[in-house]
């Protein structure tokens, strides 16, 4: 399966953004999903996933509260709604799935999508 992350672009501080991250090539039946960022200077991190079949999610400590992670079975499309961001959220946000139990860790990740970049001014 492919994946391709959209959404991205500028925003000002407190301002909110929907990212996108669909499949193309196969479904996300029985992965779960995960979003991730890196900024310059910083490793890749993750910001959120769900288990496509049971709706499980995970939140990076500072997603929670300002990001929701969804998706929509009949579109093959996972969803990050990010509100109240902050310049510091400034990244370029990819997506990427896995089979694995957990859900945060980065590196049992694959079939990483171009990312889509995120700029939040202040």
């Amino acid at each position: 399966v492919q994946l391709q992350a959209s959404g991205g672009g500028l925003v000002q501080a407190g301002g909110s953004l929907r990212l996108s991250c669909a499949a193309s090539g196969g479904s996300f039946s029985g992965e779960t999903v995960g979003w991730f960022r890196e900024s310059p200077g910083k490793e890749r991190e993750v910001v959120a996933a769900i288990k496509w079949g049971g709706e499980t999610t995970y939140y990076e400590a500072f997603a929670k509260g300002r990001f929701t992670i969804s998706r929509d079975i009949t579109k093959n499309t996972a969803y990050l709604q990010m509100n109240s961001l902050k310049p510091e959220d400034t990244a370029v946000y990819s997506c990427a799935v896995t089979r694995a139990r957990q859900m945060n860790a980065v590196g049992l990740y694959t079939n990483w999508g171009q990312g889509t970049q995120v700029t939040v001014s202040s």
